[in-house]
């Protein structure tokens, strides 16, 4: 598993974070970073498909080290 951030360009609602059970979902003004572990490239794949089917934009996606 690696450990990822990414930040969109939204605040995600509770029931938006909901969808990522798996992340973390800290809100800040305009923007939310999801962090936790992702198991390998097709389910970080799915996180960034379902974000853009929700029509929210993706700013940086970062592998947060050990």
């Amino acid at each position: 598993m690696t450990k990822m951030l990414i930040r969109v360009d939204a605040e995600l609602s509770d029931e938006l974070s909901g969808a990522f059970p798996h992340l973390v979902a800290r809100t800040q003004p305009a923007t939310t970073t999801l962090t936790g572990d992702v198991t390998d490239q097709e389910e970080l794949q799915g996180v960034l498909n379902l974000l853009n089917s929700l029509g929210i934009g993706v700013v940086e996606v970062v592998t947060i080290p050990d």
